[in-house]
């Protein structure tokens, strides 16, 4: 009788041949690739958009499926411990430029499985989330600066868009007031930083500006106290303005979500003999001692001060967006104090050492037409105390 089976081994089922594994990404799994990685070269730093020619703009598919464990054994990175079971599984594909491919493929040990699966998570990550920002959280980007103590600062773009998140700036570059073109050394110098800002703010307003579709302003401001109190008493309250700290001990913009919560409070430091006469004192970020403020602050002036309680004056003590919005209300209350207590008074005087944010809220939280002008000085070591700097008689519309 002939035999069942058609080779040796009787009695041994035929065994099953080995899948073949093509170098062929499949197309499912391209595509989810390209989604994830938003259509960018996925290798740290590129960021190249494959899908048009980098020169020319011309549509296409640039895009090339790169093996993170090489393709084979012996590959680039292909006898790397751990080896995926399916080769082209997501998890193992990076989405690269022909350029990023063959570099990490020519030097594989410059570019480790572990160094490769960090640039994937990374870009993957800042994909998703900058697609998941809706319009509404779309802002316009506003910078000012001016030279301090004959200085400018830069504030890179990349800490403006991390301090922001989740909202998204408009546009790659943001609207600049920039002073720094003034020479800040002769007696002309504020009545003109403040004519500069009059029309900057006009045009930062204008109809059909980003300002006016998107509704939503982000301030990063470096300069001196009396133009930052300036600009807050030029900008508008029909738009919300959200203002950033420098902090020094990050060097970031991006507000802190925890510590401990800043507290303030108001003291009269002197009745004044003439009722329309009035200062303020902000010692927060340093003391201001009485003898530091000019000899025309006489017996005759009421002195107000709002300091910080439980904690000395320092520098890092405006750590989030509550401290600033307390300070915010401790400080309307005041001048709503001295509207009450001072109705004939038409001039306060401003003293203050304080952070950027709080010195353009105090320009920005006065009424128009409902509170006294604000005479602003600022200290100047070389003249031995305060200086008056400029008068700002009306608020913002």
């Amino acid at each position: 009788m002939p035999s069942t089976h058609s080779s040796g081994n009787p009695g041994r089922p035929k065994k099953a041949p080995s899948p073949v594994v093509t170098r062929k990404v499949p197309p499912d799994t391209k595509l989810r690739l390209a989604v994830a990685a938003g259509g960018r070269c996925e290798f740290r730093g590129c960021n190249l958009f494959l899908y048009e020619h980098h020169i020319t703009g011309t549509g296409g598919n640039f895009a090339e499926a790169a093996h993170i464990v090489g393709f084979r054994e012996g590959g680039p990175r292909g006898d790397d411990p751990g080896r995926p079971e399916d080769i082209h599984a997501l998890e193992n594909l990076l989405l690269l430029c022909p350029n990023c491919h063959k570099l990490i493929d020519d030097r594989p040990e410059e570019f480790p499985r572990l160094v490769l699966e960090a640039h994937k998570r990374e870009h993957e990550e800042r994909i998703h989330q900058l697609t998941g920002l809706g319009p509404h959280l779309q802002t316009v980007v506003v910078q000012f600066k001016s030279r301090i103590h004959g200085q400018s600062v830069e504030i890179p773009l990349v800490d403006v868009r991390k301090a922001v998140a989740p909202r998204y700036p408009v546009g790659r570059k943001p609207y600049l007031f920039d002073l720094t073109v003034l020479s800040d050394d002769g007696d002309s110098f504020y009545a003109a930083a403040q004519e500069v800002l009059r029309r900057d703010v006009r045009a930062l307003y204008a109809k059909g500006t980003d300002v006016d579709a998107v509704r939503h302003i982000s301030l990063f401001a470096l300069a001196p106290i009396p133009l930052l109190v300036a600009l807050g008493a030029q900008l508008s309250n029909k738009i919300p303005v959200e203002l950033f700290q420098r902090h020094r001990d990050t060097q970031d913009w991006v507000w802190k979500t925890e510590g401990t919560p800043a507290q303030f409070s108001i003291h009269t430091l002197r009745n004044g003999t003439d009722p329309t006469k009035v200062a303020i004192v902000l010692p927060l970020s340093g003391p201001i001692a009485a003898e530091r403020l000019p000899t025309a602050i006489d017996g005759q002036f009421t002195v107000y001060e709002i300091s910080l309680e439980g904690q000395p004056s320092g520098t890092d003590f405006l750590r989030t967006r509550n401290d600033l919005i307390r300070f915010e209300a401790t400080y309307r209350q005041l001048l709503s104090m001295i509207v009450g207590a001072h109705p004939s008074s038409r001039e306060i005087h401003l003293f203050c050492a304080v952070p950027a944010p709080i010195a353009i809220a105090c320009g920005h939280q006065i009424l128009p037409k409902a509170q006294p002008a604000l005479i602003v000085y600022d200290h100047v070591a070389v003249k031995g105390g305060f200086v008056f700097c400029l008068r700002i008689d009306q608020g913002h519309d």
